[in-house]
């Protein structure tokens, strides 16, 4: 059996302020479905990004309650190189999100940055540093 991953959910409390911010990202979501309760966008590397509202959620599992405290996922998208995570961070900061974490080369040789998508998931950007 192969082991792959193919699908990652994302529960939001508000579809349309959550796909604002993915789509600044560079994900492919498909325009006109701020107000839907489900939204799949596939990844350039076949991987499903889906997002559901929290009364979907409910609609199968009714005991589900919106986490609270710290994020509930982390996702980290490789942006290719150190310059792609400076430009696309700087792209999310124009649009006016916050960067959690400036970037900055970490000491396992990448190029690193943290933001928080609207429902306080960290969204990491990231590079392999040049070999030195």
């Amino acid at each position: 059996m192969t082991l792959r991953l193919g699908f990652i959910g994302i529960v939001t409390r508000d579809m349309a302020r959550s796909l604002a911010f993915y789509r600044v990202l560079g994900v492919p979501v498909p325009d006109g479905m701020d107000g839907a309760p489900h939204v799949d966008a596939q990844l350039d590397d076949a991987t499903q990004l889906a997002w559901d509202t929290v009364e979907t959620v409910q609609g199968f599992d009714p005991g589900y309650s919106y986490p609270t405290g710290g994020h509930r996922i982390a996702l980290a998208f490789d942006q290719g190189t150190p310059a792609a995570v400076d430009a696309t961070a700087q792209r999310l900061v124009d649009a006016g999100y916050a960067m959690h974490v400036e970037p900055w080369d970490a000491h396992w040789g990448q190029r690193y940055a943290t933001f928080l998508d609207p429902d306080g998931n960290s969204v990491d950007l990231y590079a392999a540093l040049p070999a030195s």
